[in-house]
């Protein structure tokens, strides 16, 4: 998005030692006009040094005023200069979301009374993460388990990922509670949202006030839905039915992400009378790594950090072959990277060009990476 606009400066892009030499220039012309004699100013003369002590300051103040302009502008703005530009268009940093689950409480054997739940009762893996129920429940007479969701107690994204099983910790002393565990995986957990994701949205909120459902304004208002979701992808394939994919940045949405997003567009402020709203994660298409790499003799020396390099840049490559929806798999970024961390030569059996439709995103599947060892240059 930046890169369309110019770069400006305040300032006229100063230096310090322009504005250094402008000071002596002008102080040299001023000696001249009222002395009619040359000023001769060394190295260590005290006016020079006096001179250079104010261009320090005029200088920070300088960057104080080409700090405070830039501020008034999308590009550059941030905290909360940018927090204020973007309510000017109605748009809100999102300050984070709790991560949710579903809780099950069990107790040994049927008895006759009810087993009381209380609300925000805490459960853990063990590790300083909390989720606390969201409401009274109870085990019925007669029966030995009941669910109730659950939030974790910190917003963020650290309450994301934990998978069926991994709480079942009791914090609290519950009579009768035999065993405590989480029936869904942890999902939802968000953190405060970073300036460049937000500037994104200034940008691109102008597509929400038109009401004649412009792909555009799916996009907008599919990613205000849920503060996890990475790629949007709208598409029209018969008269008045809109199909929305997306992907988070953990992977494939679940059912409960899609229909949370599905509730969202169909808001009446949102969708068209006419729109029939149809929203779903993309089709997986998963790729292998196979591949095997040779570095130059002459970097030798440095093959343990290469290899650590081309393992970072095989990384960066799964995280760029997955994160947007229709984005043909493409092995000729994989050996860029490769290159680019100092590799001689890569020889890559899989993945093969793939291309893949709009609907469609490619998935990482098994990785085996070789170092196939020294070469001549």
């Amino acid at each position: 998005m930046t890169g369309n606009f110019p770069d400006i400066s305040f300032i006229d892009d100063a230096t310090v030692d322009e504005v250094l030499t402008q000071m002596i220039n002008d102080y040299k012309e001023r000696y001249k006009e009222i002395t009619g004699k040359e000023a001769s100013l060394g190295l260590a003369d005290p006016y020079r040094l006096i001179m250079y002590a104010c261009t320090m300051q005029i200088y920070q103040a300088m960057q104080y005023a080409d700090h405070a302009g830039k501020m008034g502008f999308l590009r550059y703005a941030r905290g909360g200069y940018l927090d204020n530009l973007a309510a000017l268009k109605g748009v809100h940093r999102e300050e984070g979301a709790a991560a949710v689950t579903v809780l099950q409480f069990s107790i040994g054997s049927p008895i006759e009374s009810v087993v009381s739940i209380p609300a925000g009762c805490r459960v853990t893996n063990g590790h300083d993460v909390f989720f606390a129920t969201d409401e009274y429940a109870e085990i019925p007479a007669g029966s030995i388990s009941a669910t109730i969701s659950a939030t974790c107690t910190e917003a963020g994204a650290l309450g994301n990922g934990f998978a069926i099983g991994e709480l079942k910790i009791l914090v609290n002393v519950l009579p009768y509670i035999a065993a405590v565990t989480n029936i869904k995986a942890t999902y939802g957990g968000a953190d405060r949202e970073d300036d460049e994701s937000l500037r994104e949205r200034v940008y691109s909120c102008q597509d929400s006030y038109s009401t004649a459902g412009p792909i555009g304004a799916y996009e907008y208002h599919a990613k205000t839905a849920f503060p996890e979701i990475e790629d949007v992808i709208v598409r029209s394939e018969s008269p008045g039915e809109v199909d929305v994919y997306f992907t988070c940045k953990g992977g494939l949405p679940d059912e409960d992400i899609i229909q949370k997003v599905k509730d969202h567009l169909d808001d009446r402020k949102i969708r068209p009378l006419t729109d029939k709203v149809v929203v779903r994660a993309p089709k997986a298409r998963e790729y292998d790594v196979r591949m095997t790499y040779y570095i130059p003799s002459s970097s030798k020396s440095v093959a343990t950090a290469i290899q650590a390099d081309v393992d970072t840049a095989v990384g960066i490559y799964n995280t760029w072959q997955t994160g947007k929806i229709g984005r043909d798999i493409n092995p000729s970024y994989l050996i860029q990277k490769v290159m680019e961390a100092g590799a001689k030569r890569v020889v890559v059996e899989s993945p093969e060009f793939i291309v893949l439709d709009e609907s469609t995103v490619a998935k990482t599947g098994a990785v085996a990476v070789v170092f196939g060892g020294v070469e001549d240059d």
